[in-house]
């Protein structure tokens, strides 16, 4: 499939030829070019194209308006990659509709082995920390977190990513010109310098909602597998998940509280089959990815923060913050875990506060601060 960018830009702008007719067009008539050149005669006997396709691919206003695109393309720092590129990841090019062209700020590695973690915008504070957490972990050994930067779990889970000075890819709903949600203005530069961020719409595409849907077809097609941290009922991260299946990818879900909304999803996924995350041995032993001793040995050395954070604490101390480790919790829970006096936690909150290990949410619940 050859065929210049020109062509290749000029086909992914084409509305109502997505990447399903896009890849039919490519295999009848060998490339790019060959499909910018198609009369309107030789369009007809395509069984898979209606008549406003036709008009649209023979239109000499869209074929005007890729220079235009360079353009900004290139204004914006997009690179471009195309179906034919070696860099074009390999899971995703091998679903049933990988898209013509994937526009890029940053970078791809080839051979990095992709795990998408997604759930809901609106998630508890226990839903954050593990999604920043096992992100944390999982990019501590090498692995590359997928995401859609959305606000809640999207957003932690590139956080952890980048917090272990490993890589992450952000997949958007719209042009790569365009930041959503607003505030994720430097975390989006941040995914830029540690990763890509990834999107199918050229620059200029606004992030309307029927975009989302496509955008997590490619969140699940680059990834080996998808994790959902939290979803209600009818969150969106459910689509990812019947879409990895459909595409063949392992689907792992963490459980929740069966009284919260935001668990409503992740333990239906459960019940469905998706495999139970507790930690991320469960996804590494599922996925059957190894790692060397030394690799091992060089992520608990240089990654986890653990021995770092709670050095200098005394015992009681140190057993407070262990409550922590794994969740958020309210200080009476703490009290009840360690077996100390709300008044004895109280202190010893503050104190943690102020050497920097913990930090205060709202509704007296505390977290690690990491």
């Amino acid at each position: 499939m050859e065929g210049s960018l020109r062509d290749w830009v000029w086909l992914s702008s084409i509305p109502g030829v997505g990447a399903v007719k896009s890849r039919k067009l490519l295999e009848y008539f060998g490339d790019t070019h060959n499909v910018w050149n198609a009369r309107e005669d030789e369009l007809r006997h395509l069984p898979f194209l209606n008549k406003t396709d036709i008009l649209n691919l023979t239109s000499v206003k869209f074929k005007q308006n890729v220079d235009r695109h360079l353009e900004n393309i290139y204004k914006n720092d997009i690179k471009i990659i195309t179906l034919e590129d070696e860099l074009y990841p390999l899971y995703l090019k091998n679903i049933y509709d990988p898209p013509v062209v994937l526009y890029m700020k940053g970078a791809i590695q080839a051979e990095e082995k992709y795990l998408a973690v997604v759930g809901s915008r609106r998630a508890t504070s226990y839903g954050l920390d593990m999604a920043k957490k096992i992100s944390y972990e999982l990019a501590g050994y090498g692995i590359t977190v997928v995401s859609g930067m959305a606000r809640g779990i999207d957003s932690f889970a590139h956080k952890g990513a980048l917090e272990a000075k490993g890589r992450t890819i952000a997949v958007l709903g719209c042009g790569l010109d365009i930041v959503y949600p607003y505030e994720n203005k430097k975390l989006m530069e941040s995914i830029g310098e540690n990763g890509a961020c990834l999107s199918e719409y050229l620059p200029g595409t606004t992030p309307v909602a029927g975009n989302f849907p496509a955008r997590n077809r490619i969140i699940s097609g680059i990834s080996l597998g998808v994790i959902v941290i939290e979803a209600g009922e009818r969150s969106g991260s459910l689509i990812t998940a019947n879409l990895a299946l459909d595409q063949g990818r392992e689907v792992f879900a963490l459980p929740g509280n069966v009284n919260s909304m935001n668990s409503t999803g992740t333990n239906k996924l459960i019940k469905e089959g998706a495999k139970i995350v507790t930690g991320i041995d469960d996804i590494l032993e599922e996925l059957n990815i190894c790692f060397t001793e030394e690799k091992i040995k060089d992520f608990f050395t240089k990654n986890l923060k653990d021995d770092r954070l709670f050095m200098g604490l005394d015992d009681d101390e140190k057993k407070v913050a262990e409550c922590l480790k794994l969740e958020s919790m309210h200080i009476d829970v703490i009290a009840r875990k360690t077996g100390f006096s709300i008044q004895l936690v109280n202190s010893i909150l503050i104190m943690l506060e102020l050497k920097g290990v913990v930090e205060q949410l709202p509704g007296k619940i505390f977290k690690l601060k990491f």
